[in-house]
């Protein structure tokens, strides 16, 4: 008989930190590759990414980026 998810994640939710992490990479590993791709968020950072290794002129420390974040605030 198959248990109800809430009582998985109950259980699931019973374990370490360490438990439930090692937990969650089995279950990501275990998903086919082809959602990530299709995933508008990871879709997005590729893109970047492969913008960045083009033009890694445009890139900015992050302490430029904390400077910049805390301009706008002002």
């Amino acid at each position: 008989m198959a248990r109800a998810v809430s009582d998985i994640e109950r259980d699931i939710l019973a374990l370490s930190e360490e438990e439930r992490a090692h937990l969650a990479v089995s279950i990501l590993d275990s998903l086919p590759g082809t959602l990530a791709d299709q995933d508008e968020g990871v879709a997005e950072a590729l893109q970047r990414d492969a913008e960045l290794d083009a033009h890694p002129e445009q890139a900015i420390s992050l302490e430029q980026l904390d400077d910049s974040i805390r301009n706008r605030r002002k």
